[in-house]
C-alpha cells in the first residue's frame, strides 16, 4: 500500500483535520478515518490509503459511462479503487464500493496510460466506485493522460466540493453525474445515507462554470424513487442551470445488494419519465439499461431525424455530418469531440 498525502484538507485544533474533497467535509480525529473509509488522519496529516490500488480496470466503450454526446464510439481505460462516500442500499458495485479492506493491484498512473494506449483507448475514465474518494490517484493520472493526448472523464455521484471541481477542472473533460430517485432528499437520506443533496447541485454548477462537458443520469427506482413530480423538478433544474441540450439519461433499476425485493423498473414508467423530461424542455433524453429501445437513440430536436442509432453501448448507425449537423435540417447537434467508430461494443477486463 502506498501512503499518499491527501489533497484539499486543512488542519484544525487538537490534531484534527477537515477534509474538503466531498460534500460531507468530514472532521477527522487523529487516528480516525473519513466516512469513505479510505482517508486517515495520522498525527494531523490526512492520507489517501487507496492511491494506485486499482480494484478494477477495463477498456470500456464510452457509451457505458454513459456519455452519448462526448467522443461517440470512443473507448476509455476505466479504473477504480475501493471505497465510496455513499452507502447506497441498491449499489450494483457494492462488492468494491462498500469493501472495508484496501484491496487491489498496484496500477500507478504511468501504467494506466500505458494500458490505455495498448488497448487503443482514446481516454481514461474514473468510474465504478466514486472518483472523489480516489481523487489524488485520478488527478495524477489525468495530468499524464492530457500530456499523452488522452481525454479524462468522471462517473460520479456529484458529491464533491466546488474546490475539488476547480482542482481537477484543467484536466477533466467530461463528467457523468448520477442522480438517484430524481434527487429526492428523503430518498438520499434513507437509501444512501446522504444528509443533504445540495452539494450535488453546487458541484454541477461549478462544473458548468469550468467548461466541463456534463451528462446527467437518474436511476428510476420503482415505488420508492419514481415520483414524476420530483423528476420534473430535476429536469427543470437541469434545463435552467445546465441548459436544454444537456443529455439526460433515465436508467432502469435492477434489484441488487440490499434492495433485492424491489422489482425492476417497468418500461412504461421509463417512457413516462422520458415524456416528463422532454416537456420540461430537455432536448436530449435517453432511456438506459433497456437495449434496443428507441429512446437509446439520438434524434434531431428540430426535425426528429434519427441521427444516432444505438444498441446497448454500441453505435449501429451514424447519421450526422462531419461538422456535427443534422443532414436533414442542418441543425447544429451539441456533440463534443469527434465520432470514432460504429459497431457493437464490449468491455475488456484488465484487472
Amino acid at each position: 500500500m502506498v501512503r499518499h498525502e491527501a489533497m484539499l484538507y486543512e488542519k484544525v485544533q487538537n490534531n484534527q483535520v477537515k477534509c474538503n474533497l466531498c460534500g460531507r467535509r468530514c472532521l477527522i480525529k487523529d487516528g480516525s478515518f473519513g466516512f469513505c473509509r479510505v482517508r486517515k488522519n495520522e498525527s494531523g496529516r490526512l492520507y489517501s490509503l487507496n492511491y494506485a490500488e486499482a480494484c478494477a480496470a477495463h477498456a470500456d466503450p464510452i457509451g457505458k459511462k454513459p456519455l452519448s454526446h462526448f467522443h461517440p464510439g470512443a473507448y476509455v481505460m476505466s479504473i477504480a479503487t475501493i471505497g465510496c462516500n455513499f452507502r447506497c442500499q441498491f449499489c450494483d458495485n457494492w462488492n468494491i464500493s462498500q469493501e472495508r479492506e484496501i484491496i487491489g493491484k498496484y496500477f500507478p498512473p504511468e501504467d494506466v496510460i500505458k494500458a490505455a494506449k495498448e488497448y487503443n483507448c482514446q481516454g481514461v475514465s474514473y468510474t465504478y466506485t466514486e472518483p472523489t474518494i480516489f481523487f489524488e490517484y485520478a488527478y495524477d493520472t489525468a495530468v499524464l493522460a492530457h500530456k499523452e493526448g488522452l481525454f479524462n472523464t468522471f462517473v460520479t455521484n456529484g458529491y464533491m466540493t466546488p474546490e475539488a471541481v476547480r482542482k481537477i477542472a484543467p484536466y477533466l473533460d467530461a463528467a457523468t453525474v448520477d442522480f438517484k430517485g430524481a434527487g429526492d432528499p428523503e430518498f438520499y437520506r434513507k437509501f444512501s445515507s446522504v444528509p443533504s443533496v445540495e452539494p450535488i447541485y453546487d458541484s454541477l454548477i461549478e462544473m458548468k462554470k469550468q467548461g466541463i462537458h456534463i451528462e446527467v443520469t437518474n436511476l428510476v427506482v420503482p415505488d420508492i424513487g419514481d415520483s414524476m413530480d420530483q423528476l420534473e423538478e430535476l429536469a427543470k433544474w437541469i434545463y435552467e442551470n445546465l441548459g436544454s441540450d444537456t443529455p439526460f439519461h433515465l436508467l432502469r433499476f435492477h434489484p441488487d445488494y440490499n434492495l433485492t425485493t424491489i422489482r425492476s423498473t417497468e418500461i412504461k414508467t421509463l417512457e413516462e419519465a422520458y415524456e416528463v423530461s422532454r416537456r420540461a424542455g430537455l432536448n436530449y433524453v435517453y432511456i438506459g439499461n433497456v437495449p434496443g429501445h428507441k429512446y437509446e437513440n439520438t434524434y434531431c430536436p428540430e426535425c426528429q431525424e434519427l441521427l444516432i442509432k444505438r444498441y446497448g453501448f454500441g453505435i449501429i448507425k451514424w447519421n450526422i455530418t462531419e461538422d456535427m449537423r443534422c443532414p436533414r435540417c442542418n441543425a447544429k447537434i451539441p456533440i463534443k469531440g469527434r465520432f470514432h467508430r460504429e459497431g457493437f461494443a464490449f468491455p475488456s477486463p484488465i484487472i
